[in-house]
């Protein structure tokens, strides 16, 4: 129990004792102290979606799937390491992998520029897509990233049109495509790898248009209020679920997937091969119409007198 719910309690008693009327006045401080939690709830899984132990792309892929092959480049600049691209075997199934992967080390981190994908990632990813789609493989995604790399270079060279022909590619992409959040989804570089069939997050993960602090910085004009931005965000794994961004969550083990990888990963291959059991059995033309009827739905909302 926190201090102010001590307090509470033993204003309650007085009040009691005395016969005085503070209903309101208790009943306003017991919701400060509901908010107060659930902004701390919020705050944590955003510490455990950035969790520097948190098992990244690499470490499910080398869990979950078989013969892992990695291709590079996007054919037209560079090859992005932010992004890793290549062919496995699901289940005995061959499949399309695409995923944005940070680093474990300094060194690491800067030479995979923390997750943040340049242009040439984007047209990498969406260049394994459409091998993937000529092949008839399944395109399995995962995404961990604050966001798609801001600098110069990357706006010289058409960071914005990069992410824009993924969106609307990804969208009429004739073979099954399954999203899974794994870490932080932060907003367009997010979404450049996000738009599927069936689209999933780990339990301890979030997926949001700002980053907290920046929404804290620009709307609330205080960097200090990142956790009431969080909250106020409603960019956890259940508030998407609520309001049906995402098809379900994945759990993970208690204290986050860092704790345990290996049951993670487990649930996350279950989850991965039962929905593809499901997407391959239907039209590729189907699939497109569903997602885009999905696609069209987000932000719809319904006013109730």
């Amino acid at each position: 129990m926190s201090d102010l719910e001590t307090k509470v309690q033993e204003l309650k008693k007085l009040i009691k004792e005395s016969g005085l009327d503070a209903g309101g006045e208790i009943a306003r401080l017991e919701e400060k102290i509901r908010s107060g939690s659930k902004t701390e709830t919020v705050w944590k899984r955003v510490e455990l979606a950035r969790h520097p132990d948190r098992p990244y792309a690499l470490d499910y892929i080398s869990r979950i799937f078989d013969d892992f092959i990695e291709l590079h480049g996007d054919r037209a600049f560079a090859d992005d390491p932010s992004i890793v691209g290549g062919i496995a075997y699901l289940d005995s199934r061959p499949v399309t992998i695409l995923a944005n992967q940070k680093g474990r080390t300094l060194k690491e981190n800067v030479w995979r520029n923390h997750g943040m994908a340049n242009p040439e990632g984007y047209r990498k990813a969406l260049r394994l897509a459409k091998q993937a789609e000529k092949f008839h493989r399944p395109v399995i995604t995962f995404v961990d990233t604050p966001g798609a790399y801001p600098g110069l270079g990357a706006e010289e060279r058409g960071i914005g049109e990069a992410i824009a022909h993924n969106l609307r590619d990804f969208s009429r992409l004739l073979t099954p495509v399954i999203c899974i959040i794994i870490g932080e989804g932060g907003s367009g570089g997010a979404l450049g790898l996000c738009v599927g069939d069936k689209v999933y997050m780990l339990e301890n993960t979030v997926y949001s248009v700002i980053s907290p602090e920046g929404c804290a910085s620009i709307l609330l004009r205080d960097a200090s209020r990142a956790k009431d931005a969080a909250s106020m965000l409603k960019i956890t794994s259940s508030d998407l679920f609520d309001f049906k961004i995402i098809n379900g969550i994945i759990p993970e083990s208690p204290g986050g997937a860092h704790a345990d990888p290996d049951f993670t990963a487990r649930v996350i291959k279950e989850t991965l091969i039962k929905e593809l059991n499901y997407l391959c059995g239907r039209k590729a033309e189907v699939l497109v119409r569903y997602r885009n009827q999905k696609i069209r739905k987000f932000g719809r909302w319904t006013e109730i007198d």
